[in-house]
């Protein structure tokens, strides 16, 4: 029997925009278009129909899985990376190429995906395993740890149109991880959950691939790519640009970025736009803006906003990336507590500044959002906007643990104290 379970063709998903005419139209508007056709041919205003336009999803895809193989799916968005996963789902079908694939397929693509809004979580655990191929007592077998394990025990009986977002990922997730497929398929919707709930999502996961399941995953988080994947493909509109190791992947996907992204980063004025971010750009300890720093250096980030009406609870988040990885996670309300309660409109320019040989050398990337803390409301959302190097230029750290080839994220060495000494007396081979 072969090692393959999932073999790619030349697989292409192709989508009209534009020109599609409504095959849906009621008796009225049917009635309404023939009376006015003959006015309309008399007038010469014929409506024209609107151009096609043609969007590849995905173009000359091929590539082959493993059984028990762990492949991360990577790629910005529009890459394609949820279209793939639709089709190997069966969710999709192809315009062209083919998919053959050997063993039950379980997919977890977006929040409720094949849940029944009227049936009860206890419902939807049953037909989820019907449609998976699985016999009742299959599910039977599992029913008390999928429901132990997504925590809404006290809700089973509910129908799932009641639940909440983080409701249904659970749900849908437990369904998912613990049916027995071989293959198991997730997209990036995992962040719907609360951070407890995630890492028990990737501690399944990975008990998953240790147990020689099969898996997909798409994520934008490149920690957890690294963490959980062996083996990765990198998409670019559509098309597969790179498959290898997780670590050569994910290298080349962050060289492409540095490529294409540069220490400054502007944008037009939006008045729709209530709290814009309209600059940010990284600069050194004297001010001049900079992509490239040594380890020890001052690095700071410049972000210019404008707030066009007084509001109440907007912040402004800033989140630091190395190597994918997320080191910060910070709000401009962290330190100014006032905007909470009163942002005054005009413009702003704030100055981040980062400590001294905080970052291991790396690549290291800024995305900014702005929005409503209370009501999750998100005004602007900018990924990658910034990019800077950090390298290690004044000083050799082969042999120090904070080397950027050895583990961990952080320059920061703690404090070594030592409070007791003794010396062992040796002779010969015995010691005393």
């Amino acid at each position: 029997m072969s090692d393959t379970v999932i073999k790619i063709e030349n697989l292409g998903k192709k989508y009209r925009i534009g020109g599609i005419q409504d095959k849906h139209q009621q008796f009225r508007d049917v009635l309404i278009g023939g009376l006015t056709a003959p006015f309309k041919h008399l007038l010469n205003i014929r409506k024209q129909p609107p151009e096609e336009e043609i969007i590849w999803a995905l173009k000359n895809v091929s590539f082959e899985v493993k059984r028990g193989e762990v492949l991360g799916i990577i790629g910005k968005n529009g890459a394609g990376k949820s279209t793939l996963l639709k089709i190997l789902s069966m969710i999709t079908t192809p315009t062209e190429g083919k998919v053959e694939i050997q063993g039950r397929v379980g997919s977890l693509l977006e929040v409720g995906t094949g849940f029944h809004p009227e049936m009860t979580g206890r419902e939807n655990i049953y037909l989820n395993g019907g449609i998976l191929g699985m016999s009742r007592a299959e599910i039977k077998k599992k029913f008390n740890e999928i429901v132990e394990f997504s925590g809404i025990e006290k809700f089973i009986d509910t129908p799932v149109k009641r639940y909440s977002s983080g409701m249904y990922v659970r749900l849908a997730f437990s369904v998912a991880a613990y049916l027995e497929t071989e293959i198991l398929l997730v997209d990036e919707v995992l962040a719907v959950g609360d951070v407890e709930f995630q890492k028990k999502c990737m501690g399944k996961m990975d008990d998953a691939a240790k147990g020689g399941r099969t898996v997909l995953f798409v994520s934008h988080n490149l920690g957890t790519i690294s963490q959980l994947c062996q083996t990765a493909v990198l998409l670019y509109s559509g098309r597969l640009i790179y498959k290898d190791s997780v670590t050569s992947v994910v290298e080349r996907y962050l060289s492409d970025i540095s490529e294409h992204t540069e220490c400054c980063w502007m944008v037009d004025e939006d008045p729709s736009i209530p709290l814009q971010v309209l600059e940010i750009y990284s600069t050194n300890s004297k001010g001049e803006q900079c992509d490239l720093f040594d380890t020890s250096d001052q690095i700071n980030i410049v972000i210019r906003h404008r707030c066009r009406k007084q509001m109440v609870s907007s912040v402004i988040l800033v989140s630091v990336f190395r190597n994918g990885v997320e080191l910060l996670h910070v709000f401009d309300t962290d330190i100014y507590t006032e905007r909470l309660t009163k942002r005054s409109v005009g413009t702003y320019t704030d100055k981040i500044e980062l400590p001294k040989r905080l970052f291991k050398a790396g690549n290291i990337t800024i995305s900014v959002r702005t929005g409503l803390v209370n009501k999750l409301t998100t005004f602007q959302d900018v990924n990658d906007a910034v990019s800077f190097c950090i390298e290690e230029i004044r000083e050799d750290v082969s042999f120090k643990g904070y080397a950027a080839n050895r583990a961990g994220v952080l320059m920061v060495t703690p404090k070594w104290q030592n409070v007791d000494f003794s010396v062992d007396y040796v002779k010969g081979n015995q010691q005393l």
